[in-house]
């Protein structure tokens, strides 16, 4: 059975081999998908799924799918809810009752615990190759850096939980993890630009400059990729592009390190070249560095 939150909220399952009545019922790849329909009983198994194997209580389940107007029966709702998604998960074929999913979503006193063996979520995956990038970064490694990132980056299959109606709870989740994304993507390209991959960068960093027209570290690597790629007409044009936006969407100018990358890449700066590994990292962390 596995969990994903990386995306539309997910429960799949794949049929063992003697449930005949439930495999025909599987999809062509094998895997049987139990999710509740009921936007607010999918609301709550995100937020389950998102503190997986910790207590949530019943007063936060009521804050998540009701806020500050809650209505008298919000707590009865939550337990049908409960039993909405024991319901839905005694369906699948390593579950196959009710007391085995009372035993996965279980009734703790004021709350509940939805238990997920390790693995069987997304976010496990996700925290473990996170792991390894902070263990190759400390060690110099940007070759399995970049590869643990990119390999964080292939489990989101979206917008983290994109088809749910997020209350407070479930939203600033949502916004953690989409940070987790964006700071994935960001330390890959840099390990990857230290590695001297500029020219195969080129595609990406251009389409993600056009979607965060007011990032400035993207721009800033798009702007090394592109002078080291010889096109120092264009990363100048990438910079004047950012600073019109910024001006025109925030009403203030590039930072103080922008503008150094700038004068560097027109004075052609021997700091912004491609270096031997054991010194490439001071050179890039001197104009992409946080």
């Amino acid at each position: 059975m596995e969990f994903g939150v990386l995306g539309p909220l997910s429960i799949t399952d794949v049929p063992v081999s003697s449930l005949s009545a439930v495999a025909a019922d599987a999809d062509a790849g094998g895997a049987v998908d139990r999710l509740p329909s009921a936007p607010k009983t999918r609301q709550l198994l995100a937020l389950l799924l998102l503190h997986a194997d910790a207590q949530v209580s019943l007063d936060l389940c009521v804050q998540e799918l009701w806020g500050e107007d809650s209505p008298r029966s919000a707590v009865q709702s939550v337990h049908t809810r409960v039993f909405q998604l024991r319901q839905a998960l005694a369906t699948l074929p390593s579950v196959r009752s009710v007391e085995a999913a009372k035993r996965i979503l279980e009734t703790r006193h004021n709350g509940y615990v939805m238990h997920v063996r390790q693995g069987d979520l997304d976010l496990h995956s996700l925290d473990a190759h996170m792991a390894e990038a902070r263990r190759a970064r400390a060690h110099g490694d940007d070759a399995l850096c970049a590869t643990a990132l990119r390999s964080a980056l292939a489990l989101w299959r979206g917008r983290t939980l994109v088809d749910i109606e997020a209350g407070p709870h479930v939203q600033a989740q949502i916004s953690h993890l989409e940070g987790v994304r964006m700071t994935a993507l960001e330390q890959s390209l840099d390990a990857e630009l230290r590695l001297g991959l500029h020219h195969q960068l080129l595609s990406e960093l251009s389409l993600l400059v056009s979607r965060h027209p007011t990032h400035e570290n993207l721009h800033a690597q798009y702007m090394i990729a592109l002078y080291r790629s010889g096109r120092t007409a264009h990363a100048l044009e990438v910079y004047h592009a950012l600073s019109r936006h910024l001006a025109d969407e925030l009403g203030i100018e590039p930072s103080h390190r922008l503008r150094t990358l700038q004068t560097a890449v027109l004075t052609e700066s021997s700091e912004l070249d491609l270096r031997p590994p054991e010194n490439l990292r001071l050179s890039l962390d001197l104009v992409t560095s946080r």
